[in-house]
């Protein structure tokens, strides 16, 4: 049996926002468009998520609504800006095999790296820009059996590629 991870970034937020909080911040245009494009892309690759595990923001709140993903969501402050370590214990509780982490830089990108035995030959996979998804593949039966930089990348992509801007 094989599991798989859809590491996603937050789409693009605003900053220009009277919001009380940076945990309060939505997304910005940009962001919106961005969110219904990687949901939209999801779908075509037949890659959608049986559980989300994402970050309590209002960001990661809103991309997620807006990916349309139709998989239950369990929002939890631990990714609020997560480290590395954070992430891969939220992972090892995840209960299905196709699961989504849903959270924010630098926490994502750290934890990308560490995961992956070979990066993805892509440019911006190192910054992992707003938006950035990952799709590993995992062997492994459950994700409590889970290890650090072991995984095939099936998958990487940025919402500039699908938007074309």
């Amino acid at each position: 049996m094989t599991c798989t991870l859809i590491l996603t970034r937050h789409a693009k937020s605003a900053w220009d926002t009277s919001a009380p909080s940076d945990h309060a911040r939505p997304l910005n245009k940009r962001g919106r468009a961005s969110a219904k494009a990687l949901g939209d892309w999801l779908r075509d690759i037949d890659q959608l998520p049986g559980q989300v595990l994402s970050s309590s923001s209002q960001r990661t709140r809103e991309t997620y609504q807006l990916m349309d993903l139709f998989a239950p969501a369990v929002f939890t402050e631990r990714l609020f800006h997560a480290s590395p370590e954070i992430i891969f214990e939220v992972l090892k509780q995840a209960e299905h095999p196709r699961t989504m982490i849903l959270c924010h830089n630098p926490g994502i990108a750290a934890f990308a790296h560490a995961i992956v035995s070979h990066p993805p030959d892509h440019s911006r996979f190192d910054d992992y820009p707003t938006g950035a998804t990952l799709i590993a593949r995992f062997d492994i039966d459950r994700w409590s059996d889970l290890t650090w930089g072991s995984r095939k990348v099936v998958d990487f992509i940025v919402p500039r590629e699908l938007l074309g801007a």
